[in-house]
């Protein structure tokens, strides 16, 4: 725990412009990002007694070493810098908004040469149109549903939709009549756009000009004696009278309006955001946040506010929010900047708008009260826990990082280990490593466990001795396979703007098994020096916590959350090494069967396979369909389909404690892959 007057401002040396600041640990970790319109009395108020600061700007301050700041002009070139910071570093104190769900949209591929509706989740891409979030993807299919009587847009797969036009027959909604069947040419491209944009236009309001073109178009052919076309419009326009009807109008037609509301406690706090386009609801999405800073309300609104709107997310006309941020002024011009004109930032306070506000409200009440049953985002949960480790462990302090390491294999071979870390308390999939070993093969989980630890602890002492410098392998224990599983992770960057893979050692380092792979992991860290980090190992049969060089395991109580966390780390660790090692091995089983293929080298290897995506499809593929791919003449396609067709499948493996079958293809290799349990010995070891 560090002394804040060591490492605090000279008096004077702060000074009272508008700026942005940081605080890092003794790593050079970020962890944490703040603003002020004068950094002098801000900063100063964080080197006061600890008995008057809060909580977790108490714990904040004693885990940093360092704070360094950065003088801007404006409070609005500031409020973008601290956000360009907090996404960049990430950083573990700042206020971290979580989606309480992975909300579903409507999402239109306007960039594909026939768009197609469908549901997506997750990060938007670009050229393509959304509408929503919604709250269920039921809600979205309703809605679509009725809308394709009237805009027949294709809804297909790419698969589908090219499978229909190599057997040139559409799919069953091109035969009812809820699709227009471009794949077999029943309209063009130009008309089946034209059928996606009178789509988009409706969804996004225009409903009022399109419904009276259509009444019209009703009336002429029941004029011109047309009955059975005027009995279609009929029904087209009941369709999307229905459709309306399932977002109920709340505010003026005209109105285009973002409501957010927070509902919060001393601990965390729940916002809910409300969509409103045309006087209708929308969409709807809600965050749920720990609050791991002193910050008011009004606060929270301007981190709400950035990150709602600084992902990219359209500003409406009108933002209405509980309580304005402290100035708003630069708020408001920032979000103008985004919009591309002024934006009405206020607080309701009369009439339909306040109205609604209050249902707002209620939602995000009824979200905290959600969230607040949820036992692994639970932030006391998560720091009882983490006190209960350290108390059962005897350590200094609590573990606010924690790495895991587990090994696995099948029966010896393709060996592989993985290395999860968990941040207070909450998984950090950016930094997960895995590993393959090499060097030699067998079931010694024992000298595995060695070699991993010390592979990654040597990257860390030569990454901490190199500033600014890429860590160059020095032998075969630095391997290019110890990479992460999501993306490269937050840590400490080079000149060339490539991150530090193994920049932080954690405060507690759990491996998977008793006391022969906590020895072996002790005597990896001796070897190279490191004596500040803890260790301790999680046995499965009894889940006994095993610390180096004792005799007797330490036992915690079932219903313990430190017992819980563990458990949960050690699950994900194991998961994650038997996810890469399935992987590897349905790798290397499909290159085997390829590698006899004459003239078949492995640039056209990799590409069949990424073609069809497993080798059972490829072995199912025609001679016509194999020339498709880029790079494979029809000489070439006619060895590889004969050397295929002419062998007989292996039997497939087992894995003999699931009874599982061991798929080949590279699709089903890559989902991810549950522990098995704990009652049946498994040859798959973790």
């Amino acid at each position: 725990m560090a002394d804040p007057s060591t490492y605090r401002p000279a008096p004077g040396a702060i000074p009272t412009s508008p700026g942005v600041y940081k605080f890092r640990d003794a790593h050079g970790r970020v962890i944490y990002v703040g603003k002020a319109k004068s950094l002098r009395p801000r900063l100063s108020s964080y080197f006061q007694d600890l008995a008057g600061l809060h909580p977790r700007t108490a714990t904040m301050v004693t885990t940093a070493a360092s704070v360094e700041w950065t003088v801007v002009g404006t409070e609005v070139e500031a409020l973008q810098l601290e956000y360009s910071w907090i996404k960049e570093f990430d950083p573990r104190f700042n206020v971290k908004y979580r989606d309480d769900k992975s909300y579903p949209e409507l999402a239109v591929t306007l960039d594909e040469e026939y768009p197609r509706v469908q549901v997506m989740r997750g990060a938007h891409k670009k050229g393509v149109r959304y509408f929503g979030p919604y709250g269920h993807a039921w809600a979205i299919r309703e809605t679509v549903d009725l809308l394709l009587r009237v805009f027949p847009v294709r809804t297909c797969s790419n698969g589908v939709f090219k499978r229909a036009r190599q057997v040139g027959r559409p799919c069953l909604l091109g035969y009812i009549g809820k699709c227009a069947a471009p794949c077999v040419g029943k309209v063009s491209v130009d008309e089946h756009r034209e059928l996606a944009e009178d789509f988009c236009d409706f969804m996004a309001g225009r409903t009022g000009n399109y419904l009276r073109r259509l009444e019209e178009e009703m009336r002429e052919a029941a004029a011109g004696l047309e009955y059975e076309k005027a009995a279609r419009l009929r029904d087209d326009i009941g369709a999307l009278k229905r459709a309306m009807e399932k977002n109920a109008i709340v505010l003026a037609d005209a109105t285009d309006a973002d409501l957010l509301a927070l509902a919060e406690d001393e601990l965390e706090a729940a916002v809910q955001i409300f969509q409103v386009r045309g006087g209708r609801v929308r969409g709807q999405r809600g965050w749920v946040t720990d609050k791991v800073e002193d910050v008011d309300t009004a606060g929270l609104v301007e981190h709400a506010l950035q990150q709602l709107y600084g992902g990219g997310e359209s500003v409406p006309r009108e933002v209405l929010v509980p309580a304005l941020p402290d100035p708003a002024g630069p708020v408001r011009e920032w979000l103008g900047g985004l919009r591309g004109s002024q934006v009405d930032l206020r607080v309701p306070q009369r009439g339909d708008k306040k109205d609604l506000m209050a249902t707002v409200q209620r939602n995000a009440q009824q979200a905290l009260a959600l969230h607040k049953t949820k036992r692994a985002s639970d932030l006391t949960t998560r720091s009882r826990a983490l006190q209960e480790i350290a108390d059962a462990l005897e350590l200094d302090s609590v573990p606010l990082r924690i790495e895991c390491y587990d090994i696995s294999h099948l029966q010896g071979e393709d060996v592989v280990a993985s290395m999860v870390v968990f941040e207070d308390g909450l998984a950090r999939k950016s930094e997960y490593r895995r590993f393959q070993i090499k060097g030699f093969e067998g079931q010694d989980d024992v000298r595995s466990m060695h070699e991993v630890i010390s592979r990654r602890f040597r990257r860390y002492l030569q990454e901490r001795e190199q500033t600014g410098e890429w860590a160059v392998p020095e032998s075969e224990d630095d391997r290019p396979e110890d990479r992460p599983e999501e993306g490269p992770g937050d840590g400490p960057r080079t000149e060339e703007g490539r991150p530090k893979r193994f920049a932080y050692p954690p405060q507690l380092l759990v491996v998977d098994g008793g006391q022969p792979q906590v020895a072996a992991a002790r005597r990896a860290l001796d070897e190279l020096g490191i004596d500040d980090v803890a260790l301790c190992g999680l046995a499965k049969r009894l889940e006994e916590v095993w610390l180096p060089g004792e005799d007797d395991p330490v036992v915690l109580p079932r219903s313990s959350e430190g017992l819980y966390l563990l458990q949960r780390v050690r699950d994900e660790a194991h998961r994650f090494a038997i996810g890469y090692q399935r992987t590897k091995r349905s790798k290397r089983l499909t290159a085997g069967e390829l590698d006899s293929v004459p003239g078949l080298g492995e640039t056209r290897r990799q590409a069949l396979l990424k073609h069809f995506g497993s080798l059972k499809k490829l072995r199912a593929a025609t001679v016509d369909e194999l020339c498709a791919v880029p790079g494979i003449g029809r000489r070439t396609a006619e060895t590889v389909a004969a050397a295929l067709s002419s062998r007989t499948p292996a039997a497939p493996a087992v894995n003999t404690a699931t009874g599982e079958i061991i798929e080949d293809g590279a699709d089903q290799a890559a989902e991810p892959v549950a522990a098995a349990p704990q009652t049946a010995p498994s040859q798959e070891t973790p």
